[in-house]
């Protein structure tokens, strides 16, 4: 058995480029060679910053492809049709035959038996991996035609053991390993995988990602264990740089405890987010003024870590010098300063958007019954630590110095915490914020991106989203269900309409209200695959007469998907069909609207009296609906329903009266939509 091993060597390639190509190289490699009828038995691949490395074991030297049998044309066609399909097969005319198959009769031919090179399939599939190679940001440089993360100096193959020969654009293949170091170059030849593994691990480079990440992480855990340190440690952060370094050496760095002052957000973010450092923290979950460097070599003299511990001093000296600055200036005195900062050209500024928000909010106050007073606080304040100098040293900050800066300066509680909770949830797995304050402001300011951006025409298209629209939609869904929160959705975002009008922005889509509608219940359907809901049902909440309010959406689809195939669920869509079949046969200019005085038998008075009952319960604007309660009482219905067709004739020979009855069923139908459009659930259709 044959072994093949590859490696790209280049410049020092980004921690998130050398993710993403490790991921689609050997998704798209593995699946090619699979379709070219090889089974792959052992198949890796590693990264280091300027190494990409494949290992594919136990291939065979050849393989073996049988003769088969391919259906062409069907006969009687062109004969460029017939001359295109042998061209494709790259076999002559005398080859092809007819055959009668249960279709008609083809034309066919028989491909041969052959035996193709494992090295040829390899090198005809990497070419064409490498060739195309989606990079989130790539690079061309000098006069070559090759694109790649960063410029490629060489590409090592072999096949077992011998060179595997091509050229990718100016580079030509080889069996040397490059190894660079202190200013030296070496190329050194090798045979296969064990010697590639020598030469590194010679040179001090550990070239397996995953074991770079267990090395440090080991010597993470013995370092706080010595120290009673807590072991807890930003996964992203170590991702981070297990890619970026090729023989990782942890150092225990300290720094000044006068810093410990100055809040732990501005210490993390120094440490994480600035310089891919591991703050530290005590058993008690307290942080501490150590922290871990991963560097590249070992350290004998210090020289790393005294450098490290300058730079991680003088950015928190800076800190704590903005800190005291900025933790005095009235939040209040600092909204108008929000007039000098741009939020979008088309759509104003900072200020012009906080005023919205507090509108918005005092807006919402009275759906939410909450102190109008203090949600038009949080609002007007919310975007004032934007102003300090701490945001712009500290952008991913901004929201958590507010709260810092609101609770200095005597502000309530929940207003401060409703600056900083505004802005969440970051992300699909974030919390959402709980607090009436929070999610208010959390809510408006959602909306309020998703409405300015519509009403100016710049929407997310398939591919881009610059302003983050669908993680604004996704969002404020999963505020308003996580809370519970009732709310009619269109009537927020035509108040806001009217609040750019009013500020004067320019009106450059007509359709703003149903496009964000649209948009919002695309997201909706998504959130509720992911929740297991059925496609149908889905549909069926998503086109009912609540679509706007989407807590009440969430839980009828919750409701509906528990209950469609018990007996309630049965009866309710059973009850519907009859009605719903009879209306989409004959009543096509039907409104809902009966006379009861041309009902002529007690079935069609009782099934009105009962369909009356059951709309004043569906149509109830109590918060605590017990949505299995509805779905019982849709289900009730069915004795009427069959009462109604075991006693009165739909098609009767008076016109009026027939039509009557007709009105009836479709006030039935309407009155079912009013908790789902059931008539989209399968089956109907």
């Amino acid at each position: 058995m044959a072994e093949f091993l590859f490696e790209l060597y280049s410049e020092e390639i980004p921690t998130n480029l050398q993710k993403s190509a490790r991921a689609e190289i050997k998704e798209r490699l593995y699946k090619s060679l699979e379709e070219e009828g090889l089974k792959i038995k052992s198949f890796n691949i590693f990264s280091t910053p300027t190494r990409l490395i494949i290992s594919i074991q136990k291939l065979p030297l050849t393989l073996n492809i049988p003769s088969r049998e391919i259906r062409g044309p069907k006969v009687g066609v062109m004969e460029d049709v017939i001359n295109n399909f042998l061209r494709a097969q790259d076999l002559p005319k005398k080859n092809i035959y007819e055959k009668e198959t249960d279709r008609g009769k083809f034309y066919f031919i028989k491909t041969k038996k052959r035996e193709i090179s494992i090295k040829d399939i390899i090198i005809k599939n990497i070419l064409n991996i490498i060739s195309t190679l989606q990079w989130q940001k790539s690079m061309k440089w000098a006069n070559t035609e090759i694109i790649w993360g960063r410029p490629l100096r060489s590409i090592l193959a072999i096949f077992n053991e011998n060179l595997l020969d091509f050229n990718y654009g100016h580079i030509k293949s080889t069996d040397k390993v490059i190894i660079e170091r202190d200013l030296t170059r070496v190329a050194t030849k090798i045979k296969n995988f064990n010697d590639y593994k020598k030469i590194l691990k010679k040179n001090e480079i550990i070239f397996d990602h995953e074991e770079r990440k267990k090395i440090i992480l080991n010597k993470f855990k013995n370092t706080c264990q010595k120290k009673k340190l807590s072991e807890v440690f930003n996964n992203k952060t170590l991702e981070d740089v297990i890619n970026i370094v090729d023989n990782p050496n942890v150092l225990l760095i300290d720094f000044d405890k006068k810093y410990l002052e100055i809040p732990n957000e501005i210490i993390i973010s120094t440490l994480e987010d600035h310089q891919r450092y591991f703050p530290l923290f005590d058993k008690k979950n307290q942080l501490t003024n150590n922290f871990f460097v991963v560097a590249n070599k070992p350290d004998n003299k210090n020289i790393i870590k005294d450098g490290n511990k300058k730079v991680v001093e003088a950015r928190l000296s800076d800190a704590m010098f903005f800190w005291e600055k900025d933790k005095s200036k009235n939040l209040i005195k600092q909204i108008a300063k929000l007039k000098k900062i741009t939020f979008y050209e088309k759509i104003g500024t900072l200020y012009d958007k906080s005023t919205r928000l507090r509108k918005l909010a005092g807006y919402l106050s009275d759906e939410f019954n909450i102190s109008k007073e203090k949600v038009e606080i949080a609002a007007s304040i919310s975007k004032s630590d934007l102003c300090s100098d701490l945001v712009g040293e500290f952008p991913e900050l901004q929201g958590k110095m507010g709260r810092y800066f609101a609770l200095a300066q005597g502000f309530e509680e929940d207003v401060a915490n409703a600056i900083s909770e505004h802005y969440l949830p970051i992300g699909n797995n974030s919390v959402v914020p709980k607090k009436p304050v929070s999610y208010t402001i959390a809510i408006v300011d959602k909306i309020d991106s998703l409405v300015g951006f519509f009403f100016i025409n710049e929407k997310p298209s398939s591919s881009k989203d610059p302003f983050a629209l669908r993680r604004s939609a996704i969002g404020l869904l999963r505020i308003i269900i996580e809370n519970k929160l009732n709310i009619k959705v269109r009537d927020l975002i035509n108040y806001n309409i009217a609040l750019l009008q009013e500020q004067g922005v320019k009106n450059l889509n007509s359709h703003t209200e149903k496009e964000i509608i649209d948009f919002l219940k695309e997201r909706m359907k998504n959130f509720l695959k992911e929740k297991n809901i059925k496609s149908d049902i889905i549909d069926a909440a998503l086109s009912s007469n609540s679509n706007d309010n989407f807590y009440d959406l969430f839980k009828k689809s919750i409701m509906m998907n528990k209950y469609i195939d018990k007996d309630i669920g049965k009866n309710a869509v059973n009850s519907f069909k009859r009605a719903y079949n009879i209306i989409e046969r004959e009543g096509k200019n039907i409104q809902g609207k009966p006379d009861t005085v041309l009902f002529r038998k007690d079935a069609e008075k009782n099934l009105f009296q009962k369909i009356n009952e059951i709309k004043i319960i569906l149509t109830d604007k109590e918060d605590n609906k017990n949505y299995e309660d509805l779905i019982q009482n849709l289900s009730e219905l069915k004795p009427f329903t069959d009462s109604f067709f075991d006693n009165v004739v739909v098609n009767d020979e008076n016109i009026d009266i027939k039509n009557n009855r007709l009105e009836l069923l479709k006030m039935f139908c309407n009155t079912f939509n009013i908790f789902v459009n059931f008539s989209k659930l399968e089956g109907l259709r």
